[in-house]
């Protein structure tokens, strides 16, 4: 699955954690947004991650799975974007 995760989180002690549990999923493409490549199971572990980590008060998290061809029509200025690599069978 391709997952962008977007966050806002007010306190800068649990946004400094979310970042670097967040690195662990996927790559940073911009101060507060993630293009992860997960599985079902990444995925469920990554929601439950966040989810310890942000105050649902205080802050807001956002999941976007986007569709294979969905990821073919994302456009870019200046980066690249987290492409799923292709499975070759031999």
């Amino acid at each position: 699955m391709f997952i962008v995760v977007c966050y806002d989180v007010s306190d800068d002690k649990r946004r400094r954690k979310l970042h670097q549990k967040l690195k662990n999923f996927g790559e940073p493409v911009q101060y507060s947004v993630f293009e992860c490549l997960l599985n079902d199971g990444q995925f469920q572990r990554l929601k439950q991650i966040i989810a310890h980590l942000v105050d649902p008060q205080e802050d807001k998290v956002r999941y976007y799975n986007l569709c294979h061809a969905c990821q073919k029509l994302i456009e870019v200025i200046n980066g690249e974007v987290t492409r799923e690599e292709a499975l070759i069978l031999v």
